[in-house]
């Protein structure tokens, strides 16, 4: 729980290669704009696609979120790349890590005794970043949580540029109106939301409810 911005790329690359090209050129632009840090290119493919069996947590997460859900008449199919490029950044203190790349995925899958459609051509990419942690003012506040935020809306901007972004989805509503202002606003009020819910779960539960926001130091006024 917490604001975040979704994104899916697809591209039509004819071969791993093409499509390596591309997530190169992703993370070219990604290490000239101020993440704190950007990892190397990572190629998955076969047995080594199992996250279960990675022992990386960087590198299993990325493999987590390269999981595709597809929606059928029986619920939701899970759909696991066949082929992965792909990079981690991080935008900064208190932030998720951006994954990025692209990925191939089987035409048919089996699911509840089923085949299933894909109906995923070509490589693509879904995946998802909370910013809103960064705001906390241990880790710099909302000047912090403005610097990750649009630091990976810069890299979404890149994406487009290159013709390869499907869609954002960026919850503090900066995507499409570009208003700083309003995205420093609407992050203090998600704060103070979500620290009135995680108060009254703390006095359900007790102490042990844990949850991001409690780190806040100003979390009993965010509460209040």
């Amino acid at each position: 729980m917490g604001l975040t911005i979704h994104y899916s790329l697809h591209a039509d690359a004819p071969d791993a290669d093409a499509a390596r090209q591309l997530v190169e050129r992703l993370r070219a632009a990604a290490m000239d704009l101020p993440f704190t840090e950007v990892g190397d290119v990572v190629e998955l493919a076969g047995d080594s696609l199992r996250f279960e069996d990675v022992e990386d947590d960087d590198v299993k997460w990325l493999l987590v979120q390269s999981t595709h859900w597809i929606k059928n008449e029986t619920g939701y199919a899970q759909a696991r790349p066949s082929h992965v490029i792909a990079f981690a950044s991080w935008p900064g203190p208190g932030c998720e890590v951006a994954n990025i790349g692209l990925c191939r995925y089987p035409a048919p899958i089996e699911f509840a005794g089923k085949t299933v459609s894909t109906q995923l051509e070509g490589w693509h990419w879904e995946s998802f970043c909370k910013t809103q942690y960064a705001s906390n003012p241990a880790d710099g506040g909302i000047q912090n949580f403005l610097r990750c935020h649009l630091t990976v809306i810069k890299l979404l901007d890149h994406a487009r540029q290159m013709n390869l972004l499907s869609e954002v989805k960026d919850e503090g509503r900066f995507w499409e109106g570009r208003d700083i202002a309003a995205l420093a606003e609407t992050v203090g009020q998600w704060n103070q939301h979500l620290a009135g819910i995680v108060g009254r779960c703390k006095d359900w539960f007790g102490e042990e409810f844990l949850a991001p926001i409690r780190d806040f130091p100003d979390f009993e006024h965010l509460e209040a």
